[in-house]
Formats: C-alpha cells, structure tokens, sequence
C-alpha cells in the first residue's frame, strides 16, 4: 500500500494559519498595531476603509526593517523576539510567534514600505496571495508603512462569514482603544473612510482615558495605585453612581498587555460589594506589572488570556487595593475617629418606623367664653374691676342657635368602592379574577382549569410587538421634556447612537442634538419615564454591543427588544387587579402570545385532570 501522508505546500499551510491568527480585521488591525509599539514608535496612524475590509494601513515612525528583515518578515516562524525556548518566559514585546504577517500576506494584498533611520533608500515589497511581486528600493520617510488590502480575497467562503460594516468597525475600535490605553505616551490617529475618529497626542493615562471616552469621564474617576513584591498596581476605577449595565469600559493590562480574566473581574465586584445596584457594572482602567516569569502569556492564540503564578494572592491584593482607594476617597463608608458620634443616627433606629406625629384636639374650647383675668403689676387696680364685654359679640349670634344646631353633626358623600370597573354576578366575577403570587405569577380561571402567566415575560411580549410596530408603521407619540435632557456617552457609543437615531424617533424619541460626547434629547415615548431615559439607553448601548445587526427588519427587532426588556415590569413587582387583567389581556392581544421576544414561554396552563390527580392518594 502507498504512503498517503505528504507535506501541504507553503501557500496552502499559510491559508491555514492563517485561520488561526487573522478572524476578522480587527485581528489585522491589532498585529499591526502591536508591531509598530514593538518598534519604538511615537507616532502611529491607523487608516481603514469599509470597516477593514478593503483597507487596513499602519504608518508608524518606528525604528524601521532592513532589505533582509523586510524580505524575511513574511516567512512563517520568522521572529526577532525570541532565540530559544526560555525565551518565551520573559517576553516584554507584543508579537514574538512569527506567524502574524506571513498569515496576512496569504490572504490579502499586501504592499510594505520600510526605512532604517540610518539608511538613505527604503524598501518597497508588494505580495499577493503569498507571491512576490516586487521589490524594489525607494525614497520613503523613516519607519515602516503597511498595508493590506482585500482581505480574504482568495477566500470568499471566510470573506462572506464577516458581519456587517458596523460589527467590523467596532471590533477594530475596541483593538484600537486597547493598544491605545496601554501606550498613552505614544501619538495615536484612527482615520476610517477619510474621516478623522480618533487624534491622540502623547498624553498621561488619566487624559488618554477622557480623550476616548469623552471629557465626561475625567469626574468618574477614583484613582488607583499600590505596590508589593508580586505585583505592581495602578490605573483608575469609576465611582459607584457612573455604574452602567454595559462592560464595555473595563480593562486589564498585563505588562501593558490587554487580558480577559473572569477571576480578576471577580476580584472588582468584590471591592465594590453594597455598592452597585443589582446588574450595574463599574468601569475600570487597571495596570497590573508583574515579573515577567511569573506569568505564561502563550497559552492562547489570540494572546488575552494569561496565566499566573499566585492567582488567589493575586485576587487579594487587587480586591483590597480597589476597596482601598473607593474608602480613601469618601466613595465607599470608612471608619473617622474624628467625626462627632453626636451626629451618627444610634443602631435601635435601623428598622425603627418613624412615629407619626399626633394632632390632638379640645372639642370644648370657646375661644369667647369668659376667661380668668391674670393680674398685672402696671394696672392691677383697673384691670381687677373691669367686667367682660360680652353683650357685643353674643348679639351678633342671635337667631342663629337653630342653624348651629344642625351644624354639631356633619357628613361627607361618600363613593361606593368596587373591586372592578363592571359589576359581575357573582359567578362571573370569580370567574374572572386574576390573583397574584410571590409578585412574579398571574394566576386566572379557565374553563379547563387554571393558567399561570409570568407577568415579566408577558409585559415584554406586549412591549416588544408595541414598539416594533412602531419603528415599522414610523408612527409612535412622543411626549416633550420641560427641559432637555443631556447625556454623555464615549465616543464609539455616540457613533452607535447615530446610526440608530432614525429607529429611536420611530419609537418616540426626539433629538435636538448629538454632539461629541454627548446627546440632547427634547421628546421620548409616552411610556418611558424621565429617569428611564438613560437606563434605557444603556442598556440599548450594551444589547448592540455583542453583534449590531445589519440596518433593516434585524436592527429594529434588536432596539424593540431592548426597549421591551428595559421596560417591563420586574419579578418582585405588585400590581393591582386591574393591572393584572391588563397584562392578561394586552398578552393575548399579541400576535404570538406564547412566548417573550427571548422565546421563553409566557404562561403554563394546568387542567383540572392534573390538580384531581394530585389529590388522588
């Protein structure tokens, strides 16, 4: 039998790295990025048209590669950043496998412009699909220019999985922002389709997070440092109140390498427990600088997971150093042993209900009737012989006795109180009465038995096909704000805003202005409240933020949902009688009842058969 194992030619096992280590741009974006830092460069620019797809091109005033280095920087496993296996355990760089630009130049057209600072010509190198296609020497500023244009040209299977414009152009901001945060003291320029997003200068950390998040932020943030032999902490966290329901403003820097840690996230919401309401999150910008050998950065592909040597001491330090600045600066209750006790409200009044005042009243007091004269010193001789006038005012009340009379008794119509709007016969109106249980279940008679709504789940139902109507039909009512309402948001969410501003109008919002970093909004539905706005809002913000849709049937179904998870009514809510029949009512008014926007059923109906059977002993 022959031998059916052989070597896969170069191009091909470039294609197939190349599905490791290129997803999407954004993974483009973020190589070339990390090599320009890699590089000692001061001053990066980033350009992208159609959201990576067409265009992803770094300029980087760095230190530049020679011809060999130019030529030689597309072969796989080719790395200035190790020599041996020991190496990978003290790595300070970025990228050190080889693998990033040899996987790009497989699946792209990639045109390189390099130059030495020492060196009077550059290098020109131009490759498609993996092939060759010039090099030749040329006049070009220091540093290096790459480009990479139609990415996964030669791949249309991988090209047709990509998202939206919208999905590609937010991941590629979050890698932006990320190498952004880590490296304030480098000058960073994001262009997307000729328009300047992003102008960075050199900066400290605490101005390169307000120049991203927008000028807003400067007052959310609670600074945080401390130093021990395992680790070294820094960087800023928000303050409880500035809390949102969206991740999106929370980062951690390894050595100045972004990283995703579920453990070390723990050890925040840890600092900040009886702080947060229930499902908020705060923001946080926290550097974290370790021994190099004490940590294992080569355990994932895309290099965001690390592994440490001393997790749980590591958890300690950092929950106890977040815990520390949120008391320092009066964020978070403190012992003061120079506050006045005086002032402190004692412990027995806790739970202690406040006693209503008591109104007491003398039915026999007469403001005319004769009272006791008290002796003066000044007149004490004519004061003591003078008599009351009473004829005066008694002659003013005659013929009146009978009329007072009648007054010693007074009544009030009183309205009859009823439990419904219509009057039942008694067999109809418990028929129909609806009762709540634990504030969570609709409980109603029906012919066959009895049925069980949740009362969440169904108030989304009726919201979700409401507002989706709306945004459809591009009728809703609006009701206008006595005064507009401002709210600030990043400048990547402020985009997003943008592009759903027509579907929120539908919906009833009204827009006077969208600045910068922040909206001015002068109308909103009728059933949202005023303190509802910006909880809606973010959350809408956080929904989006996991996939937008593409514009269209998928992006309205997206906001309805949002808006009708935002606005129903929560588990732990009593609602009325009346109340209750609505929601039953307004439920089976819908198009498909059964289930919630989140395909979860709505209500469970149990049989009279089912409850005989239980009784059955």
């Amino acid at each position: 039998m022959s031998s059916i194992i052989q070597l896969l030619p170069d191009h091909v096992a470039n294609q197939i790295a190349a599905g490791e280590v290129v997803q999407r741009p954004a993974s483009v974006v973020k190589e070339l990025l990390e090599n320009a830092v890699d590089a000692k460069a001061t001053d990066i620019k980033l350009i992208i048209k159609d959201a990576g797809k067409a265009l992803v091109q770094v300029i980087d005033n760095g230190n530049g590669m020679s011809v060999t280095d130019a030529r030689m920087c597309f072969e796989r496993h080719a790395t200035s950043k190790i020599r041996q296996a020991e190496d990978l355990f003290i790595i300070q760089t970025k990228g050190f496998r080889g693998e990033a630009l040899a996987s790009i130049a497989a699946i792209a057209h990639v045109e390189l412009k390099t130059r030495q600072e020492e060196e009077e010509l550059g290098t020109h190198i131009i490759i498609e699909g993996s092939k060759f296609i010039a090099q030749d020497p040329a006049v070009l500023p220091k540093g290096t220019s790459f480009a990479v244009k139609n990415l996964f040209f030669n791949i249309p299977a991988r090209r047709n999985f990509l998202k939206s414009e919208t999905v590609e152009h937010r991941h590629i901001l979050d890698e932006f922002q990320r190498v952004a945060l880590a490296h304030p003291n480098i000058h960073f320029t994001f262009i997307h389709n000729g328009s300047e997003l992003y102008n960075l200068p050199s900066s400290n950390l605490r101005q390169r997070i307000v120049a991203i998040f927008s000028g807003k932020t400067n007052e959310k943030l609670v600074p945080v440092a401390e130093e021990t032999e395992i680790v070294t902490i820094h960087g800023f966290a928000s303050k409880p109140e500035f809390s949102k329901k969206s991740r999106s403003e929370q980062f951690f820097f390894v050595n100045n390498r972004f990283i995703k840690s579920g453990y070390l996230h723990h050890a925040i919401m840890a600092a900040y427990e009886g702080l947060l309401k229930e499902g908020m999150q705060p923001a946080y910008f926290i550097f974290l600088d370790v021994p190099a050998n004490s940590i294992d950065i080569n355990i994932h592909p895309t290099k965001t997971e690390i592994k440490f040597d001393d997790e749980q001491a590591l958890y300690a330090i950092l929950r106890a150093t977040v815990k520390h600045s949120l008391g320092q600066f009066n964020v978070a209750p403190v012992l003061d042993f120079e506050r006045d006790p005086n002032l402190d409200t004692p412990y027995d009044y806790l739970r202690k209900e406040a006693a209503s005042p008591l109104i007491q009243m003398n039915s026999g007091f007469n403001p005319f009737s004769e009272e006791k004269q008290t002796k003066s010193s000044w007149d004490s001789t004519t004061y003591r012989d003078r008599k009351p006038e009473t004829a005066s005012w008694e002659s003013l009340y005659v013929g009146l006795k009978n009329d007072t009379a009648e007054l010693d008794t007074i009544t009030f119509e009183q309205e009859a109180v009823t439990s419904s709007l219509f009057q039942y016969s008694d067999i109809e109106e418990v028929k129909n009465r609806t009762y709540q249980i634990h504030k969570k279940y609709i409980v109603s008679s029906i012919k066959s038995g009895m049925m069980i709504v949740d009362q969440q789940r169904a108030h989304q139902r009726i919201l979700y096909e409401r507002y989706l109507n709306n945004i459809t039909v591009q009728q809703a009512s609006s009701q206008h704000l006595l005064f507009p309402l401002e709210l600030y948001f990043s400048t990547n969410e402020i985009q997003l805003i943008q592009e759903l501003q027509v579907a929120l109008e539908h919906t009833g919002f009204i827009f006077d202005a969208i600045g910068e970093d922040k909206i001015s909004i002068s109308g909103k539905p009728i059933q949202v409240k005023d303190s509802e706005i910006a909880i809606l809002l973010d959350q809408l913000i956080h929904d989006l933020q996991f996939g937008i849709p593409d514009s269209g049937f998928s992006q309205n179904d997206t906001i309805a949902k949002s808006m009708a998870r935002s606005l129903a009514i929560q588990t732990g809510t009593y609602l009325t009688e009346k109340e209750q029949e609505n929601i039953v009512n307004g439920l089976f008014a819908c198009k498909d009842p059964n289930v919630s926007p989140f395909n979860k059923p709505t209500f469970i109906t149990i049989s009279v058969e089912d409850i005989d059977k239980n009784f059955m002993i």
